[in-house]
């Protein structure tokens, strides 16, 4: 799989945009706005795009013109997600901590955004579980599979450990962890530290090192 460079989302896209782009990008910003508002109050499935061209105070035409079908406000979310995170990450120079250490921050900044607006990742992840392409987004897999091949590249992953495949264990991690974390009211555990030891098993295993030891020691026959 050809892992892209960071922050390579439309969301993250931070070239000299004209008159007529900024325009665009302010209009999708206040649809998107609009949207995330009355999804919170009145859930996805009931929220009409009539209703958020309405509240967005725009034509009904200009809502399709930015998003052809209402599951893209969830997808414009899960990157808007992401590029935050990759913002923050970038501003702190993330990338010269060890790999372990920086899919740690990668998964705790996530938490962070979840959870002071655990509202609305109710709303939207629940949505983008049973009617988006959550579960089928390899955008997120990606990413985490970038850091690691990166830690791979400076020699700091076992030789023979594949960069996508623990892209793909995070990523399945998170989001059902997530997805386990907004059903229960209030929240049934700490999302930050459900995921720290979910890394954990990833990178460093679940057998105790002993136990691994006596497994590969010769049987004596």
């Amino acid at each position: 799989m050809k892992i892209p460079e960071a922050g390579a989302t439309p969301a993250a896209d931070a070239r000299p945009a004209g008159r007529r782009e900024r325009k665009r990008r302010q209009v999708r910003d206040q649809l998107y706005a609009a949207a995330l508002d009355l999804f919170v109050s009145q859930g996805y499935e009931t929220t009409t795009m009539e209703q958020i061209a309405e509240t967005a105070d725009v034509a009904r035409a200009t809502v399709f013109n930015h998003f052809s079908q209402k599951v893209g406000f969830l997808e414009e979310w899960g990157a808007r997600r992401r590029a935050r995170v990759a913002e923050i990450l970038g501003s702190s120079h993330a990338e010269d901590l060890p790999v372990g250490d920086r899919l740690r921050r990668y998964l705790r900044e996530m938490a962070e955004l979840n959870i002071v607006s655990r509202a609305e990742t109710a709303i939207l992840m629940d949505a983008g579980a049973r009617v988006g392409s959550l579960l089928h987004d390899m955008s997120l897999e990606i990413e985490l599979a970038r850091i690691a091949e990166q830690g791979r590249q400076r020699g700091e992953l076992r030789t023979g450990v594949d960069a996508d495949q623990v892209g793909a264990m995070l990523a399945a991690s998170y989001f059902s962890t997530v997805l386990r974390w907004i059903r229960v009211e209030p929240a049934p555990f700490d999302l930050r530290d459900r995921l720290d030891g979910a890394l954990d098993v990833i990178l460093l295993g679940a057998l105790d090192q002993n136990v691994r030891q006596d497994k590969d020691a010769p049987t004596g026959r």
